[in-house]
């Protein structure tokens, strides 16, 4: 491969490359939480300097904590096509995830949405689309996948979204949220959040790299986006210390510190009631 990706990334579309090199360290771990060989096989194959990635100073239990967010995304979105097997699963900042060779059940449909750089990334180093796996390569905060999606506006819809909405600002997590609420009543939402202060201290632990200030979003309260409008309703949440985790064991003096502030948990949201 000649091209490098930070010749066609730049901003906010190149920080998939840090979840993109924590995978694929994780999956060469003897004790990995998770494996994903893809992620191994993209860095090994890219010409990127992942020297950009590795100055960033990130604790070891940040790590873990990034590849244990990604496991449970993994599980909600196993959790809802248990569920509703034929549905629609909408993956919104996709990355160079691989997220649906993990979960597919063979009947759903799915679409990997991110910005046209990097679904070109995709096209490149991962692949086309085939029979029920679809590429979309926009702003989230376009119109024009809707359009796309909404000729199965009779199936359940899931919208995953793993660390994107930190990146936008408030206003245009609202004005999305409200839009899927309106286009796919009854869809669910999936996502992490973060609270203003984690917000701050991302951009701390980034103010010495090429991503500093990139982190906007943030809110104390989970009520505040129920708020929003009629229908947005939370289902439930997850917080790194909900369950056992050996690899967080020499991190547990902080559980009680995440428990009370939820500086940074998945959020589980329906939007609205489907049409009966």
């Amino acid at each position: 491969m000649s091209e490098t990706p930070d010749q066609d990334l730049s901003g906010v579309a190149e920080t998939l490359l840090i979840p993109l090199y924590n995978r694929a360290m994780e999956s060469q771990r003897a004790d990995a939480i998770m494996k994903d060989e893809k992620a191994v096989a993209l860095v090994t194959q890219m010409t990127y300097d992942f020297d950009q990635v590795r100055k960033i100073r990130m604790a070891e239990g940040n790590k873990v904590a990034r590849i244990m967010l990604t496991r449970e995304m993994d599980r909600y979105a196993r959790d809802f096509l248990s569920r509703h097997p034929e549905a629609v699963v909408v993956h919104i900042g996709c990355g160079l995830e691989s997220r649906f060779e993990r979960v597919d059940n063979g009947r759903v449909e799915w679409y990997d949405l991110d910005l046209p750089d990097v679904i070109r990334l995709r096209r490149k180093f991962i692949g086309d689309e085939g029979e029920r796996y679809h590429l979309l390569g926009c702003s989230v905060l376009e119109d024009v996948w809707l359009e796309a999606v909404k000729v199965h506006s009779q199936r359940p819809f899931l919208f995953l979204a793993e660390n994107v909405f930190v990146y936008f600002m408030e206003a245009q997590v609202k004005a999305l949220v409200l839009r899927l609420r309106d286009h796919f009543p009854g869809a669910e939402l999936v996502f992490d959040g973060w609270t203003p202060f984690f917000v701050w201290l991302g951009n701390r632990q980034l103010s010495s790299s090429k991503f500093a200030g990139l982190l906007h979003w943030g809110f104390w309260r989970s009520q505040a986006l129920e708020g929003w409008g009629e229908g947005v309703h939370m289902l439930g949440q997850w917080g790194f210390f909900d369950q056992p985790e050996p690899r967080m064991d020499s991190f547990r003096w902080i559980a009680p510190i995440f428990r009370l502030f939820k500086p940074m948990r998945i959020f589980h949201f329906q939007l609205g009631k489907a049409a009966r």
